[in-house]
């Protein structure tokens, strides 16, 4: 099935990216390209993916195999989600000590505010697991597609199609004025990842957090800090507290002599 385009695809699509994790099934990705192009959407990254390039994954592209050869493979999620402003993983179920829980259109009209001028990144996860925890905590909100509660389970190239869809729908609704660029940008997610280090590390030195009992300490941090939207300038801000922190200062002075021990 197919259709003439009458509008012209906004801008934002182009900073909107989607991330699949340890895809096992080569023609998943495929049909992904062919979902992500049906909607405009064109980054495609790929985490440590079973098989790629596949035949496979080409057959089940029909006509998006230009998605295929521009993918991006990365070793870890990390990598994929350099330069995020806003990651937003996709899951079927709730979880313990959750992100932000919002449904898909609610999630896309989220992604859309911001890519205007910041990329935001979709992550699905394995097609029999999900997102790992440890994936989730690289993310700053979680989105669930209003399935069928009694039969939730979605493809994954389903399940992205229906979120390039809405994604597709809110640039659409909001229309190009309302995607203008942010006064004070986002912080991005390699940049989050650097403040949840300098911050591990402070919590270890000041003898609050016992990385051999951690007891989800630091999960719960990322989620405070997840809901707070932090802009580039307030990490700054929170980085030089903590290096202050590591190496104090006498009050007032400006020659930054360390505070006797």
């Amino acid at each position: 099935m197919s259709s003439k385009p009458n509008v012209t695809d906004p801008a934002c699509l182009a900073n909107i990216r989607i991330v699949l994790c340890q895809t096992s099934h080569p023609g998943n990705i495929g049909a992904t390209a062919r979902a992500m192009k049906t909607m405009g959407l064109s980054d495609l990254y790929l985490v440590a993916p079973a098989s790629f390039p596949d035949a496979h994954a080409t057959v089940m592209a029909t006509g998006a195999a230009d998605l295929l050869q521009s993918a991006k493979v990365c070793a870890t999620l990390e990598q994929a989600l350099e330069g995020c402003a806003l990651v937003i993983g996709l899951s079927a179920r709730k979880r313990q000590l959750s992100h932000e829980l919002l449904a898909a259109r609610e999630a896309a009209q989220r992604a859309v505010s911001i890519a205007g001028n910041q990329k935001v990144a979709l992550v699905f996860g394995t097609e029999m697991s999900g997102l790992s925890n440890a994936e989730l905590d690289l993310c700053q909100l979680l989105a669930m597609i209003p399935a069928n509660p009694e039969f939730s389970s979605l493809n994954l190239a389903a399940a992205v199609q229906v979120m390039c869809y809405e994604i597709r729908m809110a640039s659409l609704d909001a229309g190009q004025h309302a995607l203008a660029a942010r006064t004070n940008p986002l912080a991005t997610s390699d940049e989050l990842e650097g403040f949840y280090q300098h911050l591990e590390e402070v919590l270890i030195q000041i003898g609050y957090y016992n990385p051999a009992q951690p007891k989800k300490l630091m999960q719960r941090v990322r989620r405070i800090y997840a809901r707070a939207n932090l802009e580039k300038e307030e990490v700054n801000i929170l980085r030089g507290v903590l290096k202050l922190t590591q190496s104090p200062r006498i009050p007032g002075s400006k020659c930054g002599k360390k505070i006797a021990d």
